[in-house]
């Protein structure tokens, strides 16, 4: 317990750090913690809990429905879970029962699913659009010139609310690519927010380049081994 508690207060120092270090200053408030919880056990989940963590982040379906219903059996109905990784089309019926934001949608496929599958008498679920900020091939995102399709498509479809747009940057970029690829992101969401006023999310930035996302206009940053130690790699 207190090895987390002590992880989560040197995370949330870093984003004031780099909150201050904005012109002008951004209030640490306006940034988001995402805990990022894959692969981790449900009693991790309650030490950050514990520590005042609401938000909570999986990559694995089964794996993760699994500890939803856990961790709400035993009362614990407040957390707000969000689904990063990349989406499988027979995985879609999962994620759109068990979770409250997706954070991952690269394809009109997975929009529809998900807005179909959406259980009645659920709110709609939330959405953001990942962006292929790196221009890797590998990495998972829509293309710039296909964002608008997904938006429009989005805002036809009655299940689903778009709030913003997500984005990964490479792993070994340096500080001068990073501020360039959030700065992107950062221009698309004011680009598209006038025609949606609900897009006012930016979920950029993990454990190695926090800082030069939340100096870039990040609202999200997602953290997993900096608060809970190395992952640990399996199947969901």
């Amino acid at each position: 317990m207190q090895k987390i508690l002590e992880n989560l207060n040197a995370v949330h120092q870093q984003i004031t750090d780099a909150c201050e270090a904005c012109a002008p200053k951004r209030d640490s408030s306006s940034v988001r913690l995402l805990c990022v919880s894959k692969t981790k056990p449900i009693e991790m989940i309650k030490e950050a809990y514990a520590s005042g963590e609401r938000h909570f982040g999986e990559s694995y379906a089964l794996e993760a429905v699994d500890k939803i219903a856990a961790l709400q059996e035993q009362g614990y109905r407040d957390i707000v879970w969000h689904f990063i990784g990349p989406i499988q089309s027979n995985k879609t019926k999962h994620i759109a029962a068990h979770f409250d934001i997706v954070e991952s949608v690269e394809r009109e496929k997975i929009l529809v699913r998900l807005n179909e599958q959406r259980p009645e008498g659920m709110a709609p679920l939330q959405v953001m659009i990942q962006v292929n900020i790196s221009h890797e091939e590998q990495k998972q995102g829509c293309e710039i010139e296909e964002l608008p399709v997904l938006l429009q498509k989005a805002s036809e479809l009655p299940n689903i609310e778009v709030i913003g747009l997500m984005g990964v940057a490479r792993i070994d970029a340096d500080d001068e690519e990073l501020a360039a690829s959030f700065a992107m992101l950062f221009k698309l969401r004011e680009q598209y927010q006038s025609q949606y006023p609900k897009l006012t999310e930016l979920s950029m930035g993990m454990t190695h380049d926090l800082k030069q996302a939340i100096m870039q206009g990040s609202t999200e940053v997602r953290i997993g081994s900096a608060i809970f130690g190395e992952r640990e790699y399996h199947k969901a």
